[in-house]
């Protein structure tokens, strides 16, 4: 029989893994859906944008949903949900009713916020740094090795099925199917938290003043801010860059564009875990890795790889203005290595900084930092550009202002009141306060 933490993460973590492959299962078949729909490069543009559309609301709001009623219940609806539509979206025959269906399905990407609150609920503190980057590493490795890598090899060009002749509508059929199976599972067997006492203490934290209060604390607001140039980037290059290698370099082929892209998306995923540990690591040994945040361990490494994926962004321009892919590509996974990181090391101090609301924080500030997937795409298309090279050197000019603000609530007089100080609402509701229940309770 497998231990309640571990069964409890791997189902969070099969449910993030597949919610990830729905989510961007449109992005290796752009090329199909734009000729069978008639499609233009920026309208492409868009539908990467439109895919995201929905997710941040959804995370702002199934974050609470999540601490009050429980992952097994917010997890078990959501997946039949968004299976639901997935099979909509293989039977339409137009772009309308496609893009709608898409729309719904896409709320597959709320499914991080509730996997993180579970896995809060379920492990100590010490070690919530590494099994949350396990947890969203695997998880964030099906836009990579899901998407990108294996639904073009399992309905690639010229498949034909028993049910579908075209490929991209096999592959939303099955994979939502799949949804809906995995939601009723998930609903069945999956357990909200360790201990009752560690469920009611997070059930007690959920009301809309609570919400408010906890959402505008500094903490917060800079990790939403800070997840914006990080996983936002990573959402938005999940839905671009098998458009970018394919009409940036002529890599015309469906399968290599997708492998390409796939290079990002493993990096971002599976080195996840790797950020959270060593977060963990650095708050656990005290190391000073950034001397002028003195005594905040976990926020000088959080500080330290949001500047590296500043200067990966960078770097991945310089690299496509030299017309050679490979190096592209290479650049591309330092770019995918520098989110992991910064993902996992952002997501270590959420449910450390806010133990008993860790799934309001986790929704506001996955909410929040979705919102570059949805932007950063129409830069990156945007027709002023002279090329799809500089797209990313914009990008990574206007994540500036985040590292500044960044750098202000991490200095240590700041840090101390991150949790309690902050803007509009002063004062918690009666009692929100309380001490913190661990897992361990």
């Amino acid at each position: 029989m497998i231990h309640g933490k571990w069964r409890n993460l791997l189902l969070a973590t099969a449910m993030f893994n597949l919610g990830f492959v729905i989510w961007f299962s449109f992005a290796p078949f752009t090329g199909e859906i734009a000729d069978e729909f008639g499609l233009s490069v920026a309208q492409l543009g868009l539908v990467s944008s439109a895919a995201v559309v929905a997710v941040p609301l959804g995370r702002i709001f199934i974050g609470p949903l999540t601490d009050r009623y429980g992952a097994p219940v917010t997890a078990g609806a959501t997946l039949v949900i968004v299976g639901i539509f997935s099979i909509a979206s293989a039977f339409a025959r137009s772009y309308e009713v496609f893009t709608a269906s898409r729309v719904v399905a896409s709320l597959a990407g709320i499914t991080f916020v509730i996997g993180i609150q579970h896995v809060s609920q379920w492990f100590e503190e010490e070690n919530l740094g590494l099994a949350e980057g396990i947890f969203a590493g695997v998880g964030n490795a099906g836009a990579g090795l899901g998407a990108y890598f294996t639904l073009p090899r399992l309905f690639g060009e010229g498949y034909a099925g028993p049910l579908f002749a075209t490929n991209w509508r096999a592959a939303f059929f099955y994979t939502g199917l799949l949804a809906v199976v995995l939601g009723i599972v998930y609903f069945a067997f999956g357990k909200a938290a360790r201990t009752e006492q560690r469920r009611q203490a997070t059930k007690r934290g959920v009301s809309a003043r609570q919400w408010l209060y906890v959402a505008t604390r500094h903490g917060a607001v800079v990790l939403s801010a800070a997840y914006v140039m990080s996983f936002g980037l990573e959402v938005a290059m999940n839905g671009w860059l098998g458009t970018y290698y394919r009409e940036g370099f002529g890599e015309g082929d469906l399968v290599i564009a997708a492998t390409f892209a796939a290079t990002f998306s493993i990096a971002a995923g599976l080195l996840r875990p790797l950020g959270g540990y060593i977060s963990d690591v650095v708050a656990r040994r005290e190391l000073e890795l950034l001397p002028w945040f003195d005594g905040r361990y976990r926020e000088q490494w959080t500080f330290a790889t949001l500047a590296l994926v500043v200067l990966a962004l960078v770097g991945m321009t310089a690299a496509g203005l030299t017309g050679n892919v490979y190096l592209a590509v290479a650049a591309g996974f330092v770019v995918g290595v520098s989110c992991a990181f910064s993902e996992g090391a952002i997501f270590a101090q959420v449910p450390a900084m806010f133990p008993n609301n860790s799934g309001t924080v986790a929704g506001v500030v996955g909410g929040i930092g979705t919102i570059g997937g949805t932007v950063y795409p129409l830069v990156f298309a945007a027709p002023f550009l002279p090329n799809f090279h500089v797209g990313y050197a914009v990008v990574a000019l206007t994540m500036v202002p985040i590292l500044a603000l960044s750098a202000w609530v991490f200095q240590p007089r700041v840090a101390e009141e991150a949790t309690t100080a902050g803007w509009i609402v002063d004062e918690p509701e009666s009692g929100a306060d309380a001490p913190a229940v661990t897992a361990d309770d």
